[in-house]
C-alpha cells in the first residue's frame, strides 16, 4: 500500500543506534526590515481605468490592440552594423578629402579672407572657429542620418539595454575608448573647436606656461564631458542606484505598491485635489458634512482605516444618497466611531488572514497573469487577470482533474473576496464543500454549518425557510429525485405537497426527517395520528386520501422519495434538520443580509446524502435569490465540488440568476459528472468557462464547441528549386550550394483566411501547462473576453 512515507519506519544503519533529533534550528535573521506597503490614501489614488472583463484595473495601462511589426534581431543587428560601416566610410572619405566640395557651403557663406589657397583657415580669423564647427555639424548629420537608416536606437535598446544594466555598461566602454582616441588624435574636431575659442596669449613674449595650463584644462574638461555623456548612455545613474540599494538592504524594498502584470515603474499618484481626491471624501464634503469628511480623512491618514472600512463606509454613503433621511445617522456614526462606523453585524472589520490579493475599490480579486504568447490577444498579454461581481454574476463553471488547483487557486480566492465584500455590506456568500476543504478558517464566516457533526452550532433548514407547502415540496423533490431517471419531478413534488400541506396545517410546522419518512412509507400510526389532528379540515384530509390512493401504484414516486429521505434518517444526522424550533437552522432566505456562510458536507461517510444536500442548496439558492425584494446585495453560491449536483431545473435556474444580481461557481473534475443531456445546456447557461490543465479530450471537445471558431490568417510557403540555363549562373548556384548546403530555391507565399477553433480539444488536453487554465469571461452587460491562457497565482 502506497502511504507516501507517512507510516514508514525510520531507516537506520547497521550497528548504529538512532539518536533523537535535536532541537530545531532557529531561522536565519532577516537581512532587512520588511517592506511597507502603500498607505490607504496612496492606494485610493492609483488609477483604475475602465477595461475589458477580467482585467485587473489597479494601475492598469492599456496596451495596443495590434502588435507593432518588429524587425528580427538578426536583421536589426546586421542593418545597424552595415550602416555604421557605411558611416565610417563616408567620414573617412571626407577626412581624407576624397569627397570634393564637401566644405563648399562653408566657404560659400564665409568671407574669402578667412581661407588660404590650400583651403585651410587663416590664423587669427574666423575660419579657425568656423571650420571645426562645420566639421562637427557634418559628423553629427552623418551620425543622425545613418543612425536613422540603420535603426541604431532600436538596436541599442533591444540588443543591449534589454540584456541588463551590466551589459549596457560594458557595451559603452569600447565606444567611449574609441571616441576619446579619435578626439585625442584630432580626428573628431572637438579639441579644435574648443581651442579655437580659447583666449591664448599670442604675443611674442607671452606666457607659454599659462597657455599650456589653459589647453590642458580644456582637454580635461572635454574628456570629462565625453565620459559623462557615455556614462549616461550606458545607464550609469541606474547602475549606481542599483549598487546603492544593494549596499543598503534596509531600503532595498520599495514602498510603492507592486502591480502584477503592469509596468515595473512605480505609479505616480495624482496631485491632491479636494474635489477629486477619493481619500478626502469629496462627495461627503459636497453634501455639507465637512466634519464627517475631516474625521474620515484623519482616520485614513492615521492608519486606523483599512480598505474594508473605506468600502463599507462608501457603501453606507451610497445608501444615504438614495435615502437622504439617513444622513444625520450617518454623520453621528462617523463622529462617534470614525473608521468603525456602520460596521458589519458581526463586528468584524477584516478577515483573520488573506490568501489572495484584493482591490475592494472595484471589488476585484487577482487570479493570475495572462500568458505572453500567440494564443492570447496582444492587448491582453502580460496583463493581470481578476474576477469581480460583474463577471461572476453570469456564473462560472470550472473543470479540472483532482490536484489541478481548483480549490486553492479559484474557489478560495473568490470566496475570500466576497467575504470581504460582505463585511463591506456589498455581498452575501455561501460556500459549500466537503468537510476539511480549505475554503477559509471558521473565523472568516458568520455561520458554519457542519452537517453530521454533533458539535455544529448551526443546523440546516431542510425547507429553505419556505412557508408554502407547495414551494417546499418543489425544492425537496428537485433535491431528492431530480437525478433519478424515470421519476417525474412534478409528480414527486405533488406527492410531497400532499403530505407537507396537511402536516403544516395540523402542527404549524413541517415534518422532521423521521416524520417525513414515516409519512412516505404510509406507516399506519403516523397516518392515523395526522388524520385525528386534521379533524374538520376536509381539504387537507382529501390531500391525505389522494396520497393514500396513489401509494404503491406504478407511477407513484413515493417509494423513491422514501429511499432518498432514508439517506438523511441516519444516526449521524440525529438532531439535524430540526423543525421544532429547538435548534439554530440556517436558511438561504438570509441572502438579503450581508452574511458569510460555509456549509461542510459529510462527503466521506455519506456521499449520496452530501450530493442530495448539495442539490437542495442549489435549488434553494436559485429560489431565494430570485425571490429577494432587495437585490442590492450580490448573492453568490460557491461549490467546491458540484459533481452529481445539477438537474434540468437547477440549470434553468442558473440562467435566471443574472437578472437577480446573483451567481454561482461550480467546479467539476469532469463533465462526465453531469448527465449527458445537461452538458451542453450547462455550458450555455454560464457566462464564464474555465478549463484547468489536465482536462480530457472529451471535456475539451465540449469547451471547444462552446468557445466556437474565429477567422485567422495563414501563410503557406512553397519552395521551388531554381534550374539555371546559363553556365555562369549554374556555376554560381553550384558554389552557393557548396557553401550553404542547400539548393537555390524560390519561395511562393499564399495568404488566406481560414476558420479555426479558438482552442481545440487536443490543445486543451495537452497544451495547457500545469498551474495554468484557459478562461473565457462574460459580464452581466454582455461584454465578452475571448478564451485566455492564464498562469494562476493561487494563494500564498
Amino acid at each position: 500500500m502506497d502511504t507516501d512515507g507517512a507510516y514508514e519506519g525510520q531507516a537506520t544503519r547497521a550497528g548504529q543506534v538512532p539518536r533523537p533529533a535535536g532541537p530545531p534550528t532557529h531561522p536565519p535573521k532577516p537581512s532587512h526590515a520588511p517592506g511597507q506597503g502603500p498607505t490607504l490614501a496612496d492606494w485610493l489614488r492609483i488609477a483604475r481605468p475602465v477595461a475589458e472583463p477580467g482585467v485587473w484595473r489597479y494601475g492598469h495601462t492599456p496596451r495596443p490592440t495590434v502588435e507593432a511589426a518588429q524587425t528580427p534581431d538578426r536583421a536589426l543587428a546586421s542593418g545597424a552594423v552595415i550602416s555604421f560601416l557605411a558611416c565610417v566610410l563616408v567620414w573617412s572619405l571626407m577626412r581624407n578629402t576624397y569627397i570634393p566640395f564637401w566644405d563648399a557651403p562653408l566657404k560659400l557663406f564665409t568671407p574669402h579672407s578667412w581661407w588660404s589657397a590650400n583651403g585651410e583657415p587663416v590664423l587669427e580669423t574666423g575660419g579657425v572657429q568656423a571650420k571645426p564647427i562645420y566639421e562637427l555639424l557634418f559628423v553629427l548629420v552623418l551620425l543622425y542620418g545613418f543612425g536613422r537608416l540603420g535603426s541604431w536606437k532600436a538596436a541599442w535598446s533591444r540588443l543591449v539595454v534589454a540584456r541588463g544594466p551590466w551589459a549596457q555598461a560594458l557595451a559603452v566602454v569600447p565606444l567611449a575608448y574609441v571616441t576619446l582616441l579619435l578626439v585625442h588624435n584630432y580626428q573628431l574636431p572637438l579639441r579644435q573647436l574648443v581651442e579655437g575659442f580659447l583666449d591664448f596669449d599670442r604675443s611674442p613674449g607671452g606666457d607659454r606656461e599659462a597657455n599650456r595650463n589653459l589647453m590642458s584644462t580644456a582637454r580635461t574638461v572635454i574628456d570629462v564631458v565625453l565620459i559623462a555623456a557615455f556614462a549616461g548612455l550606458g545607464g550609469g545613474a541606474r547602475l549606481l542606484r542599483r549598487l546603492a540599494r544593494l549596499s543598503s538592504p534596509a531600503t532595498s524594498r520599495s514602498t510603492a505598491p507592486t502591480i502584477v502584470g503592469g509596468s515595473d515603474r512605480p505609479q505616480r499618484f495624482p496631485a491632491e485635489n479636494p474635489l477629486e481626491d477619493p481619500a478626502m471624501w469629496p462627495q461627503v464634503r459636497a453634501a455639507g458634512l465637512v466634519e464627517a469628511a475631516d474625521r474620515l480623512e484623519s482616520e485614513a491618514g492615521g492608519g486606523r482605516m483599512n480598505d474594508v472600512d473605506y468600502a463599507r463606509i462608501r457603501r453606507a454613503w451610497d445608501s444615504v444618497r438614495v435615502d437622504p433621511s439617513r444622513m444625520r445617522a450617518f454623520a453621528d456614526a462617523v463622529r462617534d466611531k470614525g473608521a468603525g462606523a456602520c460596521v458589519h453585524p458581526s463586528g468584524a472589520r477584516d478577515l483573520p488572514a488573506r490568501a489572495a490579493r484584493h482591490d475592494l475599490l472595484v471589488r476585484q480579486v487577482l487570479l493570475g497573469t495572462v500568458e505572453e504568447g500567440a494564443r492570447n490577444p496582444y492587448s491582453r498579454r502580460g496583463t493581470a487577470l481578476a474576477l469581480d461581481p460583474d463577471v461572476l454574476g453570469t456564473s462560472l463553471l470550472a473543470v479540472g482533474p483532482s490536484g489541478a488547483g481548483k480549490t486553492r487557486r479559484l474557489v478560495r480566492p473568490v470566496v475570500e473576496s466576497l467575504s470581504l465584500q460582505a463585511l463591506a455590506g456589498q455581498a452575501a456568500v455561501v460556500a459549500v464543500g466537503a468537510a476539511g476543504a480549505q475554503l477559509g478558517p471558521d473565523a472568516a464566516f458568520d455561520v458554519v454549518v457542519r452537517v453530521g457533526d454533533p458539535a455544529s452550532v448551526y443546523d440546516l433548514d431542510l425547507y429553505g425557510g419556505a412557508t408554502d407547502p407547495d414551494e417546499a415540496a418543489t425544492l425537496l423533490a428537485e433535491a431528492f429525485v431530480g437525478d433519478v431517471p424515470g421519476v417525474d419531478v412534478r409528480r414527486a413534488a405533488t406527492a410531497l405537497a400532499q403530505l407537507l400541506g396537511p402536516f403544516r396545517a395540523a402542527y404549524d410546522r413541517f415534518p422532521t426527517v423521521p416524520e417525513l419518512r414515516e409519512l412516505l412509507d404510509q406507516v399506519p400510526t403516523a397516518f392515523d395520528a395526522l388524520r385525528r389532528d386534521l379533524a374538520g379540515q376536509h381539504a387537507m384530509l382529501r390531500e391525505l386520501d389522494a396520497r393514500a390512493r396513489q401509494h404503491g401504484s406504478h407511477l407513484d414516486p413515493g417509494q423513491a422519495l422514501a429511499d432518498r429521505v432514508a439517506l438523511l434518517d441516519r444516526p449521524a444526522f440525529a438532531g439535524f434538520f430540526d423543525t421544532t424550533g429547538q435548534g439554530r437552522p440556517f436558511s438561504l432566505r438570509a441572502l438579503e443580509h450581508p452574511i458569510r456562510v460555509r456549509v461542510d458536507l459529510p462527503e466521506r461517510g455519506h456521499a449520496d446524502a452530501s450530493r442530495m444536500l448539495a442539490r437542495l442548496l442549489l435549488a434553494q439558492f436559485n429560489a431565494a435569490a430570485a425571490a429577494r425584494t432587495d437585490r442590492s446585495l450580490f448573492a453568490f453560491l460557491a461549490f467546491d465540488d458540484a459533481s452529481h449536483t445539477l438537474t434540468a431545473e437547477t440549470v434553468r435556474g442558473i440562467q435566471q440568476l443574472r437578472s437577480a444580481h446573483a451567481g454561482v461557481l461550480l467546479t467539476l473534475r469532469t463533465l462526465d459528472d453531469v448527465p449527458e443531456a445537461l452538458r451542453t445546456p450547462l455550458l450555455g447557461a454560464v457566462g464564464c468557462r474555465m478549463a484547468f490543465s489536465g482536462v480530457t479530450t472529451w471535456d475539451g471537445k465540449r469547451f471547444a464547441e462552446a468557445w466556437g471558431t474565429e477567422w485567422v490568417e495563414t501563410r503557406d510557403v512553397t519552395h521551388r528549386t531554381v534550374f539555371a540555363d546559363q553556365p555562369l549562373t549554374r556555376l554560381m548556384h553550384s558554389f552557393r550550394k557548396l557553401v550553404t548546403g542547400k539548393a537555390v530555391t524560390t519561395d511562393a507565399v499564399t495568404v488566406r483566411q481560414v476558420e479555426r477553433e479558438r482552442w481545440s480539444a487536443s490543445d486543451l488536453a495537452h497544451a495547457v501547462p500545469p498551474g495554468h487554465a484557459v478562461l473565457s469571461l462574460t459580464s452581466v452587460r454582455g461584454d465578452r473576453a475571448t478564451p485566455l491562457l492564464v498562469r494562476l497565482s493561487g494563494t500564498s
